[in-house]
């Protein structure tokens, strides 16, 4: 990519997300977190439409931040994180990729930015709500709670990994270890080539989850729940009812939902 091409799409970038470029301080990194969650959703249904002309990768940069700004999409962990880190990096910040293991090794991707003498983990696509960059040096427990899911983030294991847990209901439900070591792109080819395959989780699937600065709405396949404050409404719909409940909720127009779920045969549960 040419150097002026690339500082004109990370422009765009810093203006969908509505942030002002400037020194790259704590006082940014936080504006930058906040403002991605809200702006970007944890989202598969361009996932599923990439993959239609034979896309089995993260698409490049152009294209994610049209999706963004034409279509209101997002992405999953993998485009989501590896463009906040590109931005954070372009930007000046101290900021490394690094791999997260869950129930198999190196399925997540992650940020960690030092910054005045501390490391915070920087996650924008693991749809939670991760307002503020999570701190790594903790003596104790760090814990968000938000309605009825429970996230801890642990203090550092002997090899410096840290580990977040999300709790629902006070059951663990979902986690990861971040792993410090810096990685590239390239080293996660094949688990995201994996992630496009017909048995894939989000190829079977439908999972959007978008923030707002007074809750949040996430849809698990026909499952709707709203949720402000400690309060949540879920409502339950019929498949052919998902493409109009996505674009009236979520702005992701209808025909093009229609035409990336089409392919789904079974909708299975993202967590099975």
């Amino acid at each position: 990519m040419k150097k002026q091409n690339k500082k004109n799409l990370f422009d765009k970038y810093l203006m969908l997300l509505q942030i002002e470029k400037s020194t790259p301080n704590f006082s940014l990194l936080k504006k930058i977190v906040k403002a991605h969650l809200i702006k970007v959703p944890f989202e598969n249904i361009s996932k599923l439409l990439y993959k239609k002309p034979g896309m089995n990768y993260i698409p490049n940069l152009s294209t994610y931040l049209n999706g963004i700004e034409k279509y209101n999409f997002g992405g999953t962990c993998y485009s989501n994180n590896y463009y906040l880190y590109s931005l954070l990096k372009h930007l000046g910040y101290n900021v490394k990729l690094c791999g997260a293991d869950m129930k198999n090794p190196d399925v997540h991707l992650i940020s960690i930015v030092s910054i005045d003498d501390r490391e915070y983990i920087i996650n924008g696509g693991y749809a939670a709500p991760f307002f503020d960059p999570l701190p790594r040096e903790l003596a104790t427990e760090h814990i968000i709670n938000y309605a009825n899911k429970k996230y801890i983030i642990k203090p550092q294991d002997e090899l410096g990994r840290t580990t977040v847990e999300q709790h629902y209901n006070g059951r663990l439900q979902h986690w990861y270890t971040a792993k410090p070591k810096s990685r590239t792109l390239e080293e996660f080819q094949k688990v995201i080539e994996d992630s496009y395959s017909d048995d894939a989780v989000f190829m079977n699937a439908i999972r959007i989850k978008k923030y707002n600065k007074n809750g949040s709405l996430v849809l698990k396949n026909l499952s709707l729940t709203e949720t402000w404050g400690n309060k949540s409404l879920k409502i339950n719909h019929s498949r052919a009812e998902i493409p109009i409940v996505i674009e009236e909720n979520f702005k992701i127009p209808s025909n093009v939902v229609m035409e990336a779920i089409g392919s789904i045969k079974e909708l299975k549960d993202v967590y099975d």
